[in-house]
């Protein structure tokens, strides 16, 4: 791992190195390298299996950051590339023509952050929320409490209780 560390540094602007377990690590790199960075991790370095691609909300710093992580089977390695992009105008260079289920990974992100991935196939259709009309649910500053008041409506015969409480009288009735 340390010798492939040293190669992506020389080649790539990488930064933020954190090895997480022995045979899995996380790098950081500018929005304008991911794609090479991914490219050249597959078609040289082995990473031939694409695991995952996920989005996180850095609100505070008015930034999403995206995290794709890569396997090499060969050597049972896993290396997640982290790249930070804003939350202004959230935009992405689509990945999926290096694996095509990249493409639902990214209409996923669209729909549920409103990240955008040019050219991805299918990235502008519905995946999960069919007729959705409101910012999309997993950015944080989507309100769920207030969005659940205003769209359903309380049900008779509903009662809401303090779960610490409900436990205690559950498993001792008798006090």
């Amino acid at each position: 791992m340390k010798e492939l560390l040293q190669r992506l540094e020389y080649r790539f602007d990488v930064s933020d190195i954190v090895q997480k377990r022995e045979n899995q690590t996380f790098l950081t790199i500018d929005k304008k390298h991911t794609i090479s960075l991914i490219t050249h991790l597959r078609d040289i370095e082995n990473f031939s299996h694409f695991v995952l691609l996920t989005a996180v909300d850095w609100i505070e710093d008015n930034l999403f950051q995206l995290t794709y992580i890569l396997h090499n089977p060969e050597v049972n390695i896993d290396i997640a590339i982290r790249t930070m992009i804003s939350r202004d105008n959230p935009e992405m260079d689509s990945a999926h023509h290096l694996w095509e289920q990249v493409a639902t990974y990214q209409r996923e992100l669209k729909e549920m952050f409103g990240i955008n991935f040019p050219g991805s196939p299918g990235v502008n259709d519905s995946f999960i929320l069919e007729g959705w009309d409101d910012i999309p649910p997993y950015r944080r500053d989507f309100d769920t409490k207030k969005y659940t008041e205003e769209t359903y409506f309380p049900r008779p015969g509903r009662q809401t209780n303090d779960p610490a409480e409900y436990m205690k009288n559950k498993l001792y009735p008798n006090g």
